[in-house]
């Protein structure tokens, strides 16, 4: 290797480690800041909080990467401009592709391992992270409970004056509210002087054991007249227990993400395994749904039979072979299947665009992949000339470039993710919408920096203009002849 390309990867290593590290604290607090409402007021140690900072970690690489690769480019070759550093290469014979060589491969490996990363430890990583958020109440499930506050705990709102004992699991002065079943609207309240929380890592149901309290519960009676009198029902106990759901204890539904959110647990070889799967379920659903519709016609039995001769045609009013009462029944008979086929098309119709979107989702998450592999190439394609052409290095005017880039590149991203996800686009297209609008932009930052134009050329799009007020000047003040 050169001096020349030693130097360079030096220069670029270094900017690119600084750069990584501050994004990296920056995205970790913004980490911190999502999920301060599970962190925040509920006695975890130390360990517990840097395992679950851990597990969350990876997620954010796929944003601080291309942004690192971006800001360091910008900066490396920004920084080599400003202090005449490409002129001396330039004069000489050092072009900027030549320069940009060794930069390039080690974009390439960069690119690689971004990939492996995306694929084996994200996926691993999320894995962890959800378990550890959904079983974080096993291993202590007062963390679920705050002191002095309403707790929102599945089925109930969970009051409690004070924690102690070991784990927190001994409670004092319980105040629970039970929510209400829809189309009931009954209000249920109960108090206990203390309790005790009692759990086990093998079992997902966490009991409530309620000492010495009052059970208070309203009455809604079927009859409307008999509202008015306000019944309830109340009844002290010596001793109560309330099974609860352990997924009940964490805000994110975690029956929900177990179904659309694995996609993002999976690697490329098991996304392809589940999305061949995925197709073939909803092929066979559709498949057997057009099959067994025919079998729904209802044809109701009369007592009347009609002969119609071989050679003579139905009438078009085939109603009119009967009576008017067995119009009627038959009129209803085929309104209630009309509308029992409506109904289960319409569910149907339900349950598939449900299914194309997880399907929609997998695809997304299989491409991601690849597309952080590119965005590392992109972005560095964008950021070397872009550097190289302002001149400019430093924290200044590299920062607004990057940041304004970026943020294209996440809005582009997110808004083909989005529409992809609601089907209002391939999902292939979608994952890749950003990296194809912002590849053209790579390709011509790179040919003005080669051949050594600047950003905007300003005569270009000033000379017509010129030419326009240069007319109008004419006009009224004509030069003589």
């Amino acid at each position: 290797m050169k001096i020349l390309d030693k130097y360079l990867l030096k220069t670029f290593l270094t900017t690119f480690t600084m750069v990584f590290v501050i994004l990296f604290f920056i995205f970790i607090l913004q980490t911190v800041w999502l999920f301060i409402a599970e962190l925040a007021g509920k006695d975890l140690d130390f360990l517990m909080i840097l395992k679950f900072l851990l597990f969350a970690m990876p997620r954010i690489i796929p944003l601080v990467l291309p942004l690192s690769v971006l800001l360091s480019s910008i900066m490396t070759f920004g920084n080599l401009a400003e202090n005449y550093e490409f002129a001396a290469m330039k004069s000489a014979g050092i072009s900027l592709q030549r320069a940009m060589r060794s930069l390039t491969i080690f974009i390439c490996i960069l690119s690689v391992i971004s990939f492996f990363f995306a694929n084996n430890v994200i996926p691993y990583a999320e894995y962890k992270f959800i378990n550890f958020r959904t079983n974080i109440a096993q291993v202590k499930p007062a963390l679920a409970i705050a002191e002095g506050q309403f707790n929102d705990v599945g089925a109930y709102n969970i009051k409690v004056n004070k924690k102690s004992g070991n784990n927190g699991n001994t409670l004092t002065g319980i105040t629970i509210h039970k929510k209400s079943v829809a189309g009931e609207g009954g209000k249920t309240v109960i108090k206990a002087k203390n309790g005790e929380l009692i759990s086990s890592e093998k079992s997902s149901t966490l009991q409530l054991v309620l000492n010495d309290g009052y059970y208070y519960e309203d009455i809604i009676p079927k009859k409307y007249e008999d509202r008015s009198k306000l019944p309830f029902a109340k009844s002290s106990f010596k001793k109560y227990i309330i099974n609860i759901d352990l997924s009940k204890l964490n805000p994110t539904d975690v029956n929900d993400a177990s179904i659309t959110n694995t996609n993002n647990m999976l690697n490329v070889s098991e996304l392809s395994y589940t999305l061949d799967s995925l197709h073939k379920k909803m092929n066979t659903d559709i498949v057997s749904f057009s099959e067994n519709i025919n079998q729904r016609l209802i044809i109701p039995k009369t007592n009347k039979t009609i002969i119609i001769p071989k050679n003579k045609p139905l009438p078009d009013d085939i109603l009119s072979l009967y009576k008017t009462q067995e119009k009627l029944d038959i009129l209803k008979v085929a309104n209630s299947t009309i509308e029992s086929i409506i109904y289960s098309v319409n569910g149907t119709n339900t349950e598939l665009e449900t299914k194309q979107k997880i399907i929609n989702n997998h695809i997304l998450s299989f491409y991601d992949k690849f597309v952080i592999a590119y965005a590392c190439f992109l972005m560095f394609f964008i950021g070397a000339p872009l550097g190289a052409i302002i001149r400019k290095g430093g924290l200044g005017l590299p920062i607004v470039f990057a940041i304004l880039i970026f943020i294209s590149f996440h809005f582009i991203n997110t808004f083909g993710k989005r529409i992809s996800q609601e089907d209002g686009m391939s999902p292939v297209l979608g994952s890749w919408m950003s990296s194809i609008i912002l590849s053209p932009l790579a390709i011509l930052l790179t040919y003005r920096a080669t051949n050594d134009i600047g950003l905007i050329n300003m005569d270009v799009i000033l000379a017509p203009f010129q030419k326009v007020f240069q007319k109008i000047y004419e006009k009224i003040f004509p030069f003589p002849k």
